[in-house]
């Protein structure tokens, strides 16, 4: 008899296609993600990256295909029922309350939850893993830098109290420095909480040394995907991603152009 446990993925999409009026964006994506994993979808900018986090949380419905979260379809549903069951989106560009404080900001993302302690709680943590939105607690939201912004984006998917975030370009517009410590605080957001974290990214150095498992996208499809530690030894990867060439000397980075959308 075999005894091993087996998890079912927490999320999974299958032949999923999607499009903005006549032009597909998505064409037939497959994917899953674990509970308690951190998976990421590369690929260069309009590949579909945005588009398929998008169609996960319900501003996009699908032309075709299945999205199931524990276990339940989910295509079609209205993306507040969606928070409610534990599925938050970070959307590309932050997108903060400007003119409500970063405390205020805060409360907003706890709106679906009654309990007041553990709202409290994610409230220190939160101010424990960016200090400085502590400092600015009572400050609009609209006066921080980009980088805080982005940090109060991401604690403002925690205050939800997630199983799933959904988390896109979170490097866009930020310097290294501060790209480094955004993705070393969602790996310990992933560590330390057991929130299950889909990433998109550009920034696929990043993105493979904080996940576990990515896919690659191209002109709206799955091309590849592996475990992070196999996707960095592959050559295409290292060539057109990580700016290396087969032969281990540093490349000019500058990627294929693709006809592509977003």
């Amino acid at each position: 008899m075999n005894t091993e446990e087996t998890r079912d993925p927490l999320l999974r999409l299958l032949n999923i296609e999607s499009a903005y009026g006549p032009i597909k964006a998505v064409r037939g994506v497959s994917l899953q993600v674990e509970p308690g994993q951190i998976a990421t979808v590369l690929g260069s900018n309009g590949a579909g990256k945005t588009t398929i986090l998008k169609t996960i949380s319900g501003i996009i419905d699908p032309r075709k295909g299945s999205i199931d979260f524990e276990g339940k379809s989910i295509v079609n549903q209205d993306p507040a029922r969606s928070v409610r069951e534990g599925l938050v989106h970070v959307p590309e560009g932050r997108e903060v309350f400007p003119l409500l404080s970063v405390r205020d900001n805060l409360i907003m993302g706890s709106y679906t939850r009654k309990d007041k302690d553990g709202v409290a709680r994610d409230m220190e943590t939160v101010f424990q893993y960016f200090p400085i939105l502590k400092e600015r607690a009572n400050q609009n939201a609209g006066l921080l830098s980009g980088g805080q912004q982005q940090m109060l984006a991401i604690s403002r998917a925690i205050m939800s109290d997630p199983k799933l975030i959904l988390l896109d370009e979170p490097s866009l517009g930020l310097s290294p420095k501060l790209t480094k410590e955004i993705f070393e605080i969602v790996v310990r957001i992933n560590r330390e909480r057991g929130t299950t974290i889909l990433v998109v990214e550009q920034n696929a150095n990043m993105a493979l040394n904080a996940a576990d498992y990515g896919y690659v996208i191209e002109n709206g499809r799955i091309v590849m995907e592996d475990t992070c530690d196999r996707l960095r030894e592959k050559e295409d990867i290292k060539e057109f991603y990580l700016g290396m060439k087969a032969e281990g000397v540093r490349a000019d980075r500058r990627w294929k152009k693709r006809k592509t959308w977003r």
